[in-house]
């Protein structure tokens, strides 16, 4: 891509159409490449976990495109619980960003876009999860303002 500023980003809500290329994004690191398949056509898997998201209102699985090129994802869950007095909360997860386009400035305004989702949907709380193999996302999602404050726990269900 040619140079390109932040300000020509667009942010939306993922459609159907854009599966093959989020599909792509989730398995372009050392996970990904583990967990995902990306095949042609896509397991049904995916097609089905689409239908699940987009139907939900309180998930927003959002994209970020340049000249009509979807380049960036995430996934923003919005949970009420009874802890905080019944408040709203947002879950980060899944963010990526097309490899050849990673350190320009993307993330960050993916994440400043999914903070203000948040603000607009009531939260008074944004969480993410991230792996902790991943430790330059770490490092910049400390930058954003977020810090370590729990320590996360996870069990595979699938042999």
């Amino acid at each position: 891509m040619s140079e390109e500023t932040i300000s020509d980003l667009m942010f939306r809500r993922a459609v159907r159409s854009d599966l093959p290329t989020i599909v792509a994004l989730l398995a372009d690191d050392h996970l990904g490449a583990q967990r995902e398949r990306l095949e042609v056509p896509l397991p049904v898997s995916y097609q089905e976990a689409f239908s699940t998201i987009d139907a939900n209102p309180d998930q927003y699985l959002l994209v970020v495109e340049r000249n009509g090129i979807v380049i960036g994802c995430l996934q923003l869950s919005f949970l009420r619980g009874l802890g905080r007095q019944g408040a709203w909360h947002a879950r980060i997860n899944e963010v990526r960003v097309v490899r050849s386009l990673r350190s320009r400035g993307i993330g960050q305004e993916m994440i400043k876009h999914a903070i203000e989702l948040a603000r607009q949907h009531g939260c008074s709380l944004i969480e993410l999860t991230s792996h902790k193999s991943r430790t330059e996302a770490h490092r910049f999602y400390e930058r954003l303002g977020f810090v370590p404050s729990h320590e996360g726990m996870s069990m595979s269900l699938v042999p």
